[in-house]
């Protein structure tokens, strides 16, 4: 019942893994390679942190 109400704790974290691999993309297409697989990386680890989130409110 009171759930209802509470924030979703990865909706900051999904707009954050979103503009990353947006800024990614875009790098990829300017050439930029290192710049690419420096922010895929840190998507990633977005990516893991919003999983184990999830993870967490499933048990």
């Amino acid at each position: 019942m009171f759930g209802l109400f509470s924030k979703d704790p990865t909706k900051k974290l999904r707009k954050i893994y979103d503009q990353k691999s947006t800024e990614a993309m875009h790098a990829q297409r300017k050439g930029d390679i290192k710049t690419y697989s420096m922010l895929t990386a840190e998507a990633d680890k977005i990516w893991q942190e919003i999983e184990a989130i999830k993870a967490n409110n499933t048990q």
